[in-house]
């Protein structure tokens, strides 16, 4: 699947996105930000993909939203940005909500709305030259992409407000450091390592991922009684899915898994 500014090509049952306005840096106006969601309704319901790359095209992963189609609108702008912002967080909700691995490949500065997007991922690999700045207090805005969201709860609070106040900006060894990326690749390894990745990723149990993220993601909110609670009911009905009992059979059976079956 093809559009103008965002591409989808599925291999091996990765579907790997791709942000395709390299002209202006991946920026993100309104249409990149309607087809980012239809992207991600096609990813989140398609039996083929069992998980996401998203990554950039050219050397930036994303600069965040494209400030001078915005400026464009005038006394619009307001009404446009709650359009931008209604398509682009249905998609990163969408990406973050489905049961299947969610990884960013960051191939260069993630800004903005990009490094919102790279915090919303499940994981993320970023190569040696990539560079992370949240930006929006600079210009007198105040975040969106889930930013404010993701953000504190990766690196605390009183980190997240440093990075917001100061407009800090982090290389990939200090993203990597504070825990906004997993791991840092060189520029000739990061797509090949991310997809390596991403499909073994999809040869493994996908239910037991989703349920996975479900259960961390609502930890967040719950005690640790009714945390417990939820983590006892849901391990018994994984052990009787059709993933738990083939993951069980092949370790008592000392042999590889086959979740496709499940």
């Amino acid at each position: 699947m093809e559009n103008n500014s965002v591409l989808l090509t599925i291999k091996n049952n990765v579907g790997i996105v791709t942000l395709n306005r390299p002209e202006v840096g991946n920026g993100i106006d309104l249409q990149m930000a309607k087809e980012l969601m239809d992207i991600a309704i096609l990813c989140s319901e398609s039996e083929e993909i069992r998980a996401v790359v998203i990554t950039g095209a050219g050397n930036k992963f994303s600069v965040g939203g494209d400030l001078k189609s915005f400026a464009q609108e005038g006394e619009a702008i307001s009404a446009h940005l709650k359009s931008v912002t209604a398509y682009l967080h249905q998609a990163i909700s969408l990406f973050v909500r489905m049961k299947k691995p969610f990884i960013g490949a960051v191939n260069g500065v993630a800004a903005g709305a990009g490094m919102s997007l790279v915090c919303a991922c499940d994981m993320a690999f970023a190569s040696e030259s990539a560079k992370f700045v949240m930006a929006y207090n600079r210009i007198g805005l105040t975040p969106d992409g889930s930013g404010s969201y993701f953000l504190p709860r990766i690196v605390g609070m009183k980190r997240a407000l440093e990075l917001m106040y100061t407009n800090r900006g982090l290389d990939a060894k200090e993203a990597c450091e504070w825990g906004i990326i997993n791991h840092v690749s060189s520029e000739e390894k990061l797509r090949e390592e991310v997809l390596t990745l991403a499909e073994t990723l999809a040869n493994g149990p996908m239910n037991a991922y989703g349920e996975t993220k479900t259960l961390f993601y609502h930890s967040l909110q719950e005690t640790l009684e009714s945390q417990l609670s939820k983590e006892s009911l849901l391990l018994a009905e994984r052990a009787s899915s059709k993933e738990g009992k083939e993951g069980i059979s092949a370790f008592l059976e000392k042999r590889k898994a086959d979740f496709f079956k499940g």
